[in-house]
């Protein structure tokens, strides 16, 4: 399994990103995406999940209506789309899949992680 993580970036306060993972070597639809991140310092937290077996979705409460995620099985793609984004904001994001579904996105749950990728949000 092999995931690329890529869009991350540096923006202002209030401005927008998306972030993609490009999976490889599983079967996309069997599989649970999420995304994490881990800003300097804190523990790595999962921030969204979205099932590719039937399109549940989570959000951890600080980006809910901020941020979207969804999935594009044509081209083994998760997207997260960053709104609103604040300093808080500011982290290494990674993606990783899970066979299954956990509510909360259990980071025990995910055994195939991406190398991250930066996103800083400026004041």
């Amino acid at each position: 399994v092999q995931l690329v993580e890529s869009g991350g970036g540096l923006v202002q306060a209030g401005g927008s990103l998306r972030v993609s993972c490009a999976a490889s070597g599983l079967r996309f639809g069997d599989y649970t995406i999420g995304w994490f991140r881990q800003a300097a310092g804190k523990e790595r937290e999962g921030i969204s999940c979205i099932s590719n077996v039937d399109g549940r979705t989570y959000y951890i409460d600080s980006v809910k209506g901020r941020f979207t995620i969804s999935s594009d099985s044509a081209k083994n793609t998760v997207y997260l789309q960053m709104n609103s984004l604040q300093p808080k904001d500011t982290a290494v994001y990674y993606c990783a899949a899970a066979p299954l579904w956990g509510s909360r996105c259990p980071i025990g749950y995910f055994s195939s992680w991406g190398r991250g990728t930066q996103v800083t949000v400026s004041s």
